[in-house]
């Protein structure tokens, strides 16, 4: 974790310092050697929250782009479970960032206690995220809508894992590194995969990291996922009943007749 309570105040791990898990009241110690990021670690076994995960650079890259009194957000629901989001904003969205792999279960069980939340996947930790998106890139179709696509086989651009998330996903191909106007489009953008299908296509949106982060300070939600699923849904409809018309209207003539067999048996032809 990033914050621990000492003297009831939150404050980053420092050499040195003790304090209290914010969850769970329980004794924290400040981690502040050389090979990982400063933070701070339960003494004995974590039980306030087991979603925590340890965080890595990427995890603090994206936090730090928040305010501190919007991270590591303690959360209740209506029958007393707590859980501590990563961040979570005035407008009421939470955001996690997820770089370890993440059981189904396990995620279905965040969307439903969150409700209104996204999700920020770190799609270098697999060596094949990367090039799966590269090569399943030119089948994504624009959209009417500005930078918006669909393709018929999310499948062959992101992991199966996150395919039927209920909340939006953006992953993130560019890591640690900030993108430059040289970078390959596929790591300049975060690329999000929106929940539901639009007449069977996967709606998929790319976004510039800083127009995320803007929306996450002045909206509840980072897209109207509902509204633009709905609306490609809605014109794939009409165009297919558009080219049904245009079917009968054109009714395509055999060129060929096909060859009926006589039922009248043939006279056995017998040698001699």
């Amino acid at each position: 974790m990033r914050y621990a309570l000492v003297n009831n105040e939150r404050r980053e791990a420092e050499s040195g310092l003790t304090g209290a898990c914010p969850g769970c009241g329980q004794p924290m110690t400040s981690k502040c050697g050389d090979q990982r990021i400063h933070h701070w670690a339960n003494r004995g076994v974590r039980t306030c929250d087991p979603w925590w995960e340890p965080e890595t650079p990427w995890h603090r890259n994206w936090k730090g782009q928040f305010p501190p009194v919007w991270q590591e957000v303690i959360q209740h629901d209506a029958r007393g479970e707590r859980h501590i989001a990563d961040v979570r904003t005035d407008h009421g969205l939470a955001l996690e960032f997820q770089h370890s792999h993440l059981r189904s279960e396990e995620r279905a069980a965040r969307e439903s206690f969150y409700g209104n939340m996204i999700w920020i996947v770190d799609g270098t930790r697999l060596k094949r995220d990367l090039p799966r998106f590269s090569e399943g890139h030119p089948s994504l179709r624009r959209s009417p809508l500005q930078g918006i696509y669909t393709t018929p086989f999310p499948a062959e651009c992101f992991p199966r894992d996150w395919l039927e998330c209920r909340a939006p996903v953006f992953f993130d191909f560019a890591g640690t590194e900030p993108p430059g106007r040289n970078t390959p489009v596929e790591r300049r953008y975060l690329w999000g995969l929106l929940p539901g299908r639009a007449d069977g296509h996967a709606v998929v949106v790319a976004l510039q990291r800083q127009n995320l982060v803007h929306a996450a300070y002045h909206r509840p939600q980072i897209l109207a996922s509902r509204k633009i699923v709905y609306a490609l849904a809605e014109r794939f409809r009409v165009a297919r009943v558009q080219a049904m018309q245009e079917a009968r209207r054109y009714p395509v003539k055999a060129v060929w007749k096909p060859r009926y067999k006589s039922w009248r048996r043939r006279p056995r032809m017998v040698r001699f």
